[in-house]
């Protein structure tokens, strides 16, 4: 992982944290699990169970207590998964990268308990020609990852998904974070 991956992966981590419960155990799924949140579920002390989806899972993390994983595609995976199980569910910077980001919302609706909380991070239009660039030209940033995006999103786009996904509006709280760079949601079930 490259510097500037491994800092956005210390900002996301730092505001994800702020938002998970802390009073109860929790059960909580990672859509996209990289090794840094895997490693925050693994040593979150509230988590009763942790559930992670990607394509391809580091035998380190498979190894980890009290986690539990499903290797493949988000798209065929979240349906795996039981109604109502996750009192949290992370979907932190992979949305861009999915053909289908209204039916893999509804997995997740369909995944979180009542009253749940949906995290979710995803560049903005604005991220594009800075990601682009660094991607591209500084190469202080994966080429593959930002070849494979399929959108950005601004507030006007992601709402409309969420909404349609169902999840109520007024339980939506998308903020823009980093000069407007990423919108990172907050969405209650």
């Amino acid at each position: 992982m490259v510097i500037v991956d491994r800092l956005r992966t210390r900002l996301i981590t730092r505001a994800i944290r702020r938002k998970l419960p802390h009073m109860r155990p929790f059960a909580m799924l990672d859509i996209g699990c990289g090794y840094f949140a895997t490693q925050l579920m693994a040593n979150y002390g509230n988590l009763s169970e942790g559930w992670g989806i990607d394509l391809s899972i580091a035998e380190t993390c498979k190894a980890m207590p009290r986690l539990n994983f499903l290797e493949g595609p988000v798209e065929d995976s979240l349906p795996l998964l039981a109604a109502e199980r996750f009192d949290a569910v992370l979907f932190i910077s992979v949305l861009e990268h999915l053909w289908d980001p209204l039916s893999a919302l509804q997995q997740c609706h369909r995944a979180l308990k009542e009253g749940a909380t949906l995290l979710i991070n995803v560049p903005t239009w604005a991220a594009r020609p800075v990601l682009e660039f660094s991607a591209f030209r500084l190469k202080t940033s994966t080429a593959s990852s930002v070849d494979d995006h399929k959108t950005y999103y601004s507030r006007r786009e992601l709402w409309p998904l969420l909404v349609r996904a169902g999840f109520r509006p007024s339980r939506i709280r998308l903020t823009y974070q980093y000069l407007g760079m990423t919108l990172f949601g907050v969405v209650r079930k």
